[in-house]
């Protein structure tokens, strides 16, 4: 690790600062102040200053909502959304004879639109006629001409990617008038009422709220009458009447300009949907962003054989290997692909079925990567031998497809090893450490599909996302079983262990959302039948209902229904390769949290530099709780000290295996914590009027979260805590090399932590301990306030994140997560739970006093977090900036911690 700055404010802020006075310094700042980052500085100061006399001097007084993507870049992506930015890059980059022509409605709209009681914003609806009049022009087409209309999709486009969450409206134009005209134009009058048909279903559905089932019912009765099983048999006649029969369920806007402003408006208001704000909220996104809109010529693959619509990855999306993927529908629009409800082909079919169209592609898809610098995720449409992109993004893809792109990108000299880095999502490392079917186990494969997203699972099945959630709310693992999914499933995503569908591919809803979360899935997996009505899932011969187990493995694309034992992954060389540049790059260290030789083996395996936390109280449950009871209950000095007495080789030999486990690495060893309640029988259990329930009862506490425990349990109880330095520095001498360091929890007053450090000196001194740490965990907000005071007694500070949470909010964790904190994201109070992330502004701000008051008063003091906030990336990101030496986490987040660690570091140089 390199070296870094002790102060915990000029010495980080400093290397946070942002480079140039550009016009995003402004929000950058704000996003500062709104996460607790930094105050304003000087410079930030006068940048904003000269860039608001520039900006008043040259903006018009009418607020622009729209940018043509010929006027858009990729560095406006917070104003333009991501779809939009990238559109409008890519137009740059491929020319716009290869991207379709169109503009973007601002999130700044979507934002005033909101905020006006879903009133269109002032000048917007004029701005849009006049951006159509360009897009008109340019195209030599007209919304709404009889002869040769124009027709646009209006599609969403959120900062983040939010895959199948917002609404989209495709083929808009279309009336009585322009289906002549287009099937004149096309001399394809089935064509033209399939796209007419499309336009009036996704209007009704999209626009107006109808039910998608009516029109799927109605669709599947043209077939019926026609006795065809696909769509595409049915003729000009029944699409014609299928169209009539869809405009009956609605009154059916014939005026392209009115629909549409109403598909705008749509696509507004979907950012408030159901589905989008339990994605939001799964994914950290603020409510506050809002989407852009983006209106853009359509083209059309369902024109013939000679036509498509695809996904194409610049990479392997699974695998992250260097070959192209993705799936490709002949004859089909864009929504055919992604919806999930037709199966399609793999990309490389395309070269059998269009071999100019897709050396074309394959061209488009290395520029594209080589511009970004990043793996790609693009949708094309293939018009009557003629290639269009439609979109390009960074590609969503798992952890193992990650890394691989990091190792290879940086091999192939397309990226450095921090730009490498920077691409990878530190969270989706998670998922490389998930379980995976046992190697050596021999199972029957009942059903194959896509292999969707990595990792394996087994569970209930589950044939809704309401029976999902449901299920894990009792504790119940299960596996989403669906035939495909849509984008309401998202609740049942997040609640079950695995996914799996019968028909989609690699980028229908099912596979790119169960990417996103880190979830197992197999999706096509074509002899499935599920008949949710029924219940019922029929895998050949074999017929299930809900709640029969069934095991998936999301690597292979296998389905099983045995009980296969799952096994602990490996870690590829690719992920020791990226932990490796890691490790030369962050200068913030990584320790783990264990509390068992077990524990501590794997956090060393993992790259943890030492144990940041082993909490003893975790040694006295189970079995030994008795003699805990009894040294709490006992009714003399003799009684307790034979307890005590009992308990101390077994303590001694707990701290013996887990110091040889860390091979001379740090460990840090608090002293018993929990309250009293914890360790005492349940009074109801023993015999009413006896004396020991009388004692029992005696010590209850109304709220023992901050009563009789940590430094309190040890002032109270001395020989208790005497026993447990006896037995740790007993252990010590019997371990070459170990380096203890003791902590002492929940300290307030700075006397607390000078009598106990005098005891744990007289303790630890027949042991002839030699170099050791005595320091306190800094969990309440009066020891930040006195943190120079505590100093005085301490060699280290470790920030106990998760009390100082409960503390300082008035949070009681286990109450408020389950009743008060999701309302309070649906009301906009909070965007995310403090006790996943840091809360940057309150508790952010008191670490950050505790740090500095701290080595104001002794330099030399070592600052650690030892709360869950030590594995979370963007909380790691703020220690960076606030002279933390080192994070504890949980084993299986040390890597995602020496990553996020490696982030922050690259950020801070910029």
């Amino acid at each position: 690790m390199r070296e870094r700055r002790s102060d915990p404010f000029t010495g980080r802020l400093g290397e946070a600062g942002i480079g140039g006075h550009r016009l995003e310094i402004i929000p950058a700042i704000c996003e500062r102040r709104r996460h607790g980052i930094a105050r304003s500085r000087p410079d930030d100061i006068g940048a904003v200053l000269t860039i608001c006399m520039q900006m008043s001097a040259a903006l018009p007084t009418d607020r622009c909502w729209i940018v043509d993507f010929a006027d858009g870049s990729r560095e406006q992506r917070d104003l333009l959304g991501g779809k939009g930015a990238n559109v409008a890059e890519m137009t740059r980059v491929l020319g716009a004879e290869r991207v379709p022509g169109g503009f973007t409605i601002t999130t700044a709209a979507c934002v005033a639109y909101m905020k006006g009681a879903r009133r269109l914003p002032e000048g917007l609806e004029q701005q849009v006629r006049q951006a159509l009049g360009r897009l008109e022009r340019s195209a030599g087409k007209k919304l709404g001409d009889r002869l040769d209309p124009l027709l646009v999709s209006v599609r969403s486009g959120a900062r983040e990617s939010m895959p199948g969450m917002l609404d989209t409206v495709l083929n808009l134009g279309m009336n009585d008038e322009t289906v002549v005209g287009l099937a004149e134009r096309t001399g394809d009058e089935r064509f033209a009422w399939d796209t007419y048909r499309r336009f009036v279903q996704m209007y009704g559905n999209v626009v107006l709220g109808i039910d998608s089932a009516r029109f799927e019912q109605a669709i599947a009765a043209a077939k019926a009458d026609l006795r065809v099983r696909l769509d595409t048999e049915l003729d000009a006649a029944a699409l014609q009447k299928l169209t009539r029969a869809f405009q009956s369920f609605y009154d059916f806007p014939a005026d392209p300009f009115t629909q549409l402003i109403a598909a705008i408006r749509a696509v507004f208001d979907s950012w408030e949907n159901e589905r989008a704000v339990a994605y939001r909220r799964m994914n950290r996104i603020p409510a506050d962003w809002g989407t852009a809109v983006n209106v853009q010529q359509m083209v059309f693959g369902n024109l013939g054989n000679d036509s498509g619509s695809g996904v194409a990855f610049s990479r392997d999306e699974i695998t992250g290997a260097p070959e192209p993927s993705g799936d490709y529908l002949p004859n089909a629009q864009g929504e055919d692909v992604v919806s999930g409800a037709r199966t399609p082909k793999d990309l490389r079919q395309l070269q059998q079925l269009l071999p100019d169209i897709h050396a074309q592609l394959l061209e488009i898809l290395r520029k594209l990567e080589r511009h970004y610098g990043d793996m790609q995720d693009t949708e094309f449409t293939v018009q009557e031998g003629r290639l269009y992109m439609l979109q390009t993004r960074s590609a969503k893809r798992p952890a193992q497809a990650a890394v691989r792109f990091a190792v290879d990108a940086v091999s192939e000299g397309l990226l450095d090893r921090a730009a490498a880095i920077a691409t990878i999502d530190a969270s989706s490392l998670e998922a490389l450490l998930h379980p995976i079917f046992d190697q050596s186990a021999h199972y029957e494969v009942v059903a194959t599909g896509i292999a969707a997203s990595p990792g394996a699972a087994k569970g209930e099945i589950a044939l809704s996302a309401r029976e999902a959630v449901l299920a894990a709310a009792e504790g119940r693992d299960v596996i989403l079983v669906r035939s495909f999914t849509e984008a309401d499933d998202v609740a049942g995503f997040h609640a079950a262990r695995g996914i799996l569908t019968s028909e989609g591919g690699k980028a229908s809803h099912a596979a790119l959302v169960a990417r996103g979360l880190g979830r197992p899935a197999v999706t096509g997996a074509a002899t499935v039948l599920v008949d949710e009505a029924a219940g019922e899932v029929r895998i050949g011969e074999h017929l299930l209902r809900a709640g029969d187990r069934i095991a998936i493995d999301g690597t292979l694309g296998r389905v099983t229904l045995d009980e296969v034992p799952l096994s602990e992954p490996v870690v590829s060389e690719h992920l020791q390769t990226v932990l490796c540049w890691c490790d030369e790059l962050r200068t913030l260290g990584v320790r783990a949290n264990a509390d068992t030789p077990a524990d501590a083996e794997k956090a060393v395996e993992l790259g943890a530099e030492g144990i940041g936390l082993c909490r003893t109280e975790h040694m006295f449950l189970g079995e030994r709780q008795p003699l805990m009871a009894a040294v709490i209950l006992a009714e003399d000095e003799v009684q307790r000290q034979r307890a005590i007495d009992e308990l101390r080789p077994l303590q001694e030999a707990d701290f013996e295996q887990i110091l040889h486990a860390v091979e001379g690495r740090p460990i840090t060893v608090r002293l018993l914590d929990p309250p009293l309640h914890e360790f005492l029988p349940d009074p109801t259990t023993m015999e009413e009027g006896s004396r020991e329930r009388a004692r029992v009862e005696q010590l209850q506490e109304q709220n023992p979260m901050l009563g009789t425990r940590g430094v309190r349990l040890g002032i109270l109880y001395p020989k208790l805590y005497e026993m447990q330095v006896d037995a740790l520095f007993a252990a010590a001498s019997k371990v070459q090399g170990a380096r203890v360091e003791v902590m002492v929890p929940l300290v307030a007053y700075e006397a607390e932590l000078s009598i106990t450090r005098a005891l744990i000196e007289r303790a630890a001194e027949p042991h002839n301990p030699g170099e050791y740490l005595i320091g306190t965990m800094i969990e309440l907000p009066r020891a930040c306030f006195q943190a120079d005071e505590i100093a005085g007694d301490a060699d280290f500070f470790s920030f106990g994140t998760n009390d100082l949470t409960q503390t300082a909010l008035g949070f009681s964790r286990d109450d408020i997560e389950g009743r008060i904190i999701g309302r309070y994201i649906d009301v906009g109070i909070l965007d995310r739970s403090p006790f996943e992330t840091l809360d940057t502004p309150g508790v952010g701000q008191l670490v950050r006093m505790g740090a500095w008051l701290g080595r104001k008063a002794k330099l030399q003091l070592k600052l650690g977090i030892c709360g869950e906030h030590g594995g979370d990336p963007d909380s790691i990101d703020f220690f960076h900036h606030s002279g933390i030496d080192y994070v504890s986490c949980s084993p299986y987040r040390v890597p995602i911690a020496r990553v996020a660690a490696a982030q922050a570091a690259i950020r801070a140089a910029k």
